[in-house]
């Protein structure tokens, strides 16, 4: 008898590395929102360049989402991943070393070049490993949960090392995640056989509909709103704490904990889907209990408001990520998934801009709160609004 343990298969040994990789990406993110007391401190910075500087981590996704995927096919997938966790770490450390907000700025966009190089192409990676098994679905939401556990990392850990040790650290911190995750990579994800090769009829994307066109495009504006408002809810809730006379330490550990009930809730919203649980009234419960728990948060205390929106605001993500997959075809796939990721980066990159400019303006910390509370109860219109698009166009003949 093998004195060896069990082994665990190829196809769940590689969403490990990539989920654990991909971590970083939400680490990263989170350290400009986490700093941000140290940030305005340290560089002077108001309230809406506070908030663009959030957004430009998903600035060139505007830009690279959509050629993500002829660049993986072109280089291979983990080469290109492997390029733009160099990216990601070059920027956090340049942002580390930054001394005027237009170097932080500049070390915030290369990072996030390279954080879209990361996302686009692992979500092919890990479809190219998982296709046609019955384990997709729960393998799509534990992938799309890497980034919410990054980031609840980063709201536990970085808030008191900003706190202690400044801005800079807070920054190094998040180049470092980047560089571990590149290790990872290197050592431990073994490539798949489809990593860059171009299948047979290598243009998927010519055929694309007009009809595939304008419903991943709602889909891509549903998925971008509701990162975006993420953005806002865990960039501007730490100074809400602060204002409400929580210390660093507790508000991390409140935007922490809120983090990681959200967690929960996406993988409790997958099963609940997968057990026949309706899109309509899961996304629409989820989004009007959200809205209305940022609508309050002016008024009310916020930690309890947090604490039920942790719980409530990722029951949908299964719904949401799903709508692309139900109405492209496998040709139009490529340049399709390209269109939903562009309207996650318009999201991503422009409403925490906004609800800076909303801050600075009306001089109320809860201002951007009451922005992310109404955008977030337009997902369920624009939801319903696809589901009458995807009707229409299915009595339609397909195209050729």
């Amino acid at each position: 008898m093998s004195g060896r343990g069990p082994v665990m298969p190829p196809h769940w040994a590689a969403l490990a590395v990539l989920t654990a990789a991909r971590a970083s990406l939400g680490f990263q993110f989170q350290s400009v929102p986490s700093a941000s007391p140290a940030l305005v401190g340290e560089f002077g910075l108001d309230y809406a360049e506070l908030g663009l500087l959030i957004g430009l981590y998903f600035l060139p996704g505007i830009v690279l989402a959509l050629p993500g995927g002829l660049l993986g096919r072109r280089f291979g997938d983990r080469r290109l991943v492997a390029a733009g966790l160099v990216l990601m770490t070059a920027g956090g450390a340049a942002m580390a070393a930054a001394g005027s907000p237009e170097a932080l700025s500049a070390g915030r966009l290369v990072s996030g070049a390279g954080a879209v190089l990361l996302n686009v192409t692992m979500a092919k990676m890990v479809a190219d490993w998982f296709a046609g098994r019955a384990e997709i679905v729960l393998a799509m939401a534990i992938f799309v949960n890497s980034f919410p556990i990054g980031s609840g990392l980063a709201l536990l850990l970085l808030g008191p090392l900003s706190a202690a040790a400044g801005a800079p650290a807070a920054m190094l911190a998040g180049a470092a995640a980047a560089a571990a995750a590149l290790l990872l990579l290197l050592l431990a994800y073994r490539r798949h056989a489809n990593d860059g090769m171009a299948a047979a009829g290598a243009v998927e994307g010519a055929g694309i509909s007009a009809d595939e066109v304008g419903l991943v495009c709602i889909a891509g504006a549903i998925w971008g709103i509701y990162n975006g408002v993420f953005g806002i809810l865990f960039g501007f809730a730490p100074t809400l704490l602060a204002e409400a006379g929580i210390g660093t330490a507790m508000a991390g550990l409140v935007l922490g904990t809120t983090t990681w009930l959200m967690v929960a809730s996406v993988q409790v919203g997958g099963m609940l889907a997968q057990r026949g649980a309706r899109p309509v009234p899961l996304l629409g419960f989820s989004m009007a209990a959200t809205g209305a728990g940022l609508l309050l948060m002016p008024w009310l205390p916020p930690v309890p408001l947090l604490i039920a929106i942790g719980l409530v605001q990722g029951l949908p993500v299964g719904v949401m990520m799903s709508l692309p997959s139900a109405v492209l075809r496998p040709q139009s796939r490529s340049v399709g998934m390209g269109v939903f990721y562009t309207g996650l980066y318009i999201g991503h990159a422009g409403l925490p801009p906004v609800a800076g400019w909303l801050r600075d303006a009306s001089g109320e910390a809860g201002a951007p709160f009451l922005f992310a509370g109404a955008m977030t109860l337009v997902l369920p219109v624009l939801h319903a609004v696809f589901r009458a698009m995807q009707a229409r166009a299915a009595r339609r003949p397909a195209p050729a």
